[in-house]
Order: structure tokens, then sequence, then C-alpha cells
């Protein structure tokens, strides 16, 4: 059984509960159709004709072919008429015939397209995290992401199986059956549900591989499984922690499936990948360290912004506009990090239709959280390197961070200027956090390009009611 005697290697009972397409499932069952019949896709700013794709049905997906965050233009079909898109079929390969094209336009015309509604999806989480702490304690719960979590029943399986002949793996995949059963009573959502006798990481592993392919939605990976289960899967891409840049760094070392990795000498793995090449060693063979009770809390590299202009800015002193706010906000961020930073950057990505290169600058600075002093640097990088061009994305981010107790000061300082400016800003800063971001605004924010107040107003970058796209 390669390198590990599983016998001296740590055991937890835990479950990951992913909710099978949770944004389009919300949704469906707010209309009373049923969540893996319906063709429905959740999109933002689909009002214009670049709207984003944040997640779709399993109809809408098996249909079209199209998973989340892709765009409206590279649907087959308009969504705006819902008739057939010949030029997007050519680009893409798909057939013409008229057989297809009615296909296309017969599921087009019952597709239900709807913005995203960020404040009911957190809702509906609320409703699932209540459903897993009738089975936990909280300090047992690992939400993963809004739709996804892992719960640690070690502790709880005798209590509700307290039958003794059962099997710890039964029990496992009886009350796993139970959060099914209780989700769906209060939603109206199905999971799906990776369960392991182990650990995490096989949890995991037993949801991405196996479990969205049974009939009852769920399976179970444990150390007795790593030859059979582990090292059989077919891609090395579905290996959680494995990328496609890291698949071709893997096959370079001659390392093509996931046995061999789990195989390989670990020391050559960390010369030639580092300490994640003995990551993936052990993951390889099913060991995994990290513990449901405490995360791991990644160190704070960077702080930044960025977002898609809801259409094609034009002129330098809308885009210029749009990157102060954006300025802003992320030192305000910067502030209650209680940081300064040395390090500035913007990106700038230009429409589909300029052909041009994005702008990728940054440059050092002393050490500040000042949100005027920050707003210069990122509009000078701006300046620089811009010359003309519609924009379509931008962000602007702060990095190489200190204690904000450092203060360089010059001989030609104005200390009594600087000291009334910070007071001032850390006025408007606690205001802002008492009574909400829009209590105090620039002037600025009332022109047409300002995004600042349209922001605001968003949950995860996202519109909270639903009111940005077609009703």
């Amino acid at each position: 059984m390669g390198y590990f005697d599983y016998s001296r290697e740590p055991r937890s009972d835990i479950t990951f509960v992913d909710m099978k397409s949770f944004y389009a499932s919300v949704e469906c069952v707010e209309r009373g159709l049923h969540p893996l019949k319906t063709s429905l896709c959740v999109m933002s700013r689909a009002d214009n004709s670049n709207g984003l794709i944040l997640a779709s049905s399993p109809m809408f997906k098996k249909v079209f072919g199209k998973n989340n965050v892709s765009r409206s233009y590279d649907l087959p079909f308009d969504i705006h008429t819902r008739k057939f898109n010949y030029s997007v079929a050519w680009k893409q390969g798909l057939p013409t015939t008229s057989e297809f094209v009615q296909y296309i336009e017969e599921w087009a015309r019952i597709t239900v397209i709807v913005p995203p509604r960020m404040d009911l999806y957190i809702e509906k989480n609320m409703d699932i995290q209540h459903i897993f702490q009738n089975y936990a304690s909280v300090e047992d719960i690992l939400p993963y992401s809004i739709d996804e979590g892992f719960i640690d029943l070690t502790s709880s399986l005798n209590y509700f199986v307290p039958d003794k002949t059962i099997s710890r793996k039964d029990k496992l995949d009886m009350i796993s059956a139970r959060i099914q059963r209780d989700i769906y009573r209060k939603t109206g959502i199905y999971s799906t549900v990776g369960m392991s006798n182990s650990n995490p990481l096989l949890a995991k592993l037993a949801l991405d591989n196996e479990a969205k392919k049974t009939s009852n939605m769920r399976a179970n990976w444990s150390y007795e499984d790593v030859e059979s289960k582990v090292w059989a899967i077919p891609q090395m891409t579905d290996f959680w922690g494995i990328g496609s840049r890291m698949e071709k760094r893997l096959n370079k070392l001659g390392i093509t499936t996931i046995k061999e990795l789990a195989n390989f000498n670990p020391d050559i793995l960390k010369k030639e990948l580092g300490v994640v090449g003995v990551d993936l060693f052990f993951h390889a063979n099913g060991i995994d360290e990290s513990n449901v009770h405490k995360p791991y809390k990644p160190k704070l590299h960077g702080l930044g912004n960025s977002q898609v202009l809801p259409r094609d800015y034009d002129k330098q002193a809308d885009i210029e506009l749009v990157l102060r706010e954006m300025a802003e906000q992320v030192a305000i961020r910067l502030r209650r990090a209680h940081k300064k930073c040395c390090t500035v950057s913007i990106f700038v990505g230009y429409s589909k239709f300029e052909m041009k290169r994005p702008i990728q600058a940054q440059m050092k600075i002393e050490p500040t959280n000042n949100t005027r002093v920050l707003t210069d640097h990122v509009l000078s990088l701006f300046r620089k390197k811009y010359e003309s061009g519609a924009v379509r994305n931008i962000a602007v981010s702060y990095a190489n961070f200190v204690d904000e107790s450092i203060q360089l000061i010059s001989l030609f300082d104005d200390i009594e200027h600087i000291e009334k400016e910070e007071r001032l800003q850390t006025a408007i800063d606690t205001i802002r956090n008492q009574f909400g971001f829009t209590m105090i605004q620039k002037a600025n924010s009332l022109q047409e390009a300002s995004r600042s107040i349209v922001r605001s107003k968003l949950i995860g970058g996202h519109s909270a009611g639903g009111l940005d796209g077609l009703k």
C-alpha cells in the first residue's frame, strides 16, 4: 500500500456537502420549477451583450454546453430574441442543421434567464447552516464556500445511530442521507455528499469524482480506497490542487497519473516543485493533515478590488473616476486591516473590440494607507500607460504591507497637515463603518460614470436584490 501504514494515521468521520447548482436551484425553487429539469441561468447584466453567466442549472449546461463564468455572447442563441446565433455556432464549430437549430431555439424559448439575488442566496445558505448544526456543533462545521461545507461527525455518529452492530462507514452514510433529506425538505435543493471515515481530503475527492455520478448522490472514500479509487482518477486535473499548469510541470517529471505521483520520489518533487510538490505527494497517497476545527488562515499578501464595467468606457475622465473610487475603497480595507502598503498595482483591460493588450503596471512607494496619496499613485500609473481606447475591466491592488504605526517623515513634510488629514480620514471611516459607505460621498459619485453607489449595494460583487437583469 505505497509508503504509508494507514493504521498510524488519524481518522475522522467527515461529510462534505455540496448544493447542486446552488444559485440556479434557489431561483428554480422560488419559481416553483424543478431544479434538475429546468433550463435556467443566473446572469449578471443581462441587459447588455456582455452578460456574465454566474450559475446555471444542470439542464442548461447539458443543452447549451456552457459552464458558469461564461458570457452571454458565447451562447448559441440571442438572449433577447431567443433565435439561433449562427456566428457563434460557426466560431465554436457547432452544427447548423435545421434539426439542431430547431433544438436550440426550442430550449432557448423555455430557458429562464434571471439576475442574481445574493441576499436570497445568503438567506438560503443560513437555512442550510442551521441544518448542519442539528447534527454537529458549530466548531465541527467548516463552510468551504456559500454552497459547500465540511462537517466533522466523529463525535455525533454514535449519538444519532447508537446501534453498535452498524459500522462507522454505514453510520456516516445514514446521517449524510438525513442531512440531504433535511436540506431538500427545507429548501427544495438537491445536495451531493462526499464522505470519508479518514480525512477531509478524501471526502472532497469522493464528492468530485464519484458522488456526482451515483443515484443517491453520495460516495465514501477512505484510506482503504486510496489504491482502487484515488490512484484510478482518470485525469490528473480532476485531483484537488492540480490545474493545467501543474499537470504540465508534473508531466515534465514523467508523472502522468495519480498513481505515478503517489509512488514518485518525494525528494525530487520537493526539489522541482517545492513544498507544493511534497503536499501533492502526500495527497496522492490519501494523507491530509488539515483540520476542520483549525482551518488554515493565509497570511495577508495583498488587498485589491476589480470590476467589469457595465459598458465600454472610452473617456479618460470616466475611467479615472472609477480608478479613484476603487483606490479609495481598497484604501479603506487597508486601514481596517491596520496596515500600510509599499506597492501599488493596476490592471486595465480593454474592450474586446479594441484588440489591445491590457495595461498592467505597479510601483514601489513609501508606506502609506492615505487615500489621497494612494489615489495619486494609481492615477499616475494609469496616465503613464494609457493613450486611448475603450476600457471594460479595471483592478486596483495594494501589497507589501507593514504595520500602520510605521511612518516615514522627511524634513520637507508638513507634519501638522499630515496629522490633520489622518484625523479627517479616521472620522470619515468611523461614520462609514457605523452608517454605511454611502453616508459620505464625493460629489463626483453622482456622475453617470461613477460606480461607487451602485457597487455599495452589491453583495459579493453582484446585485443583492436582482434589479440589474431581465425581469
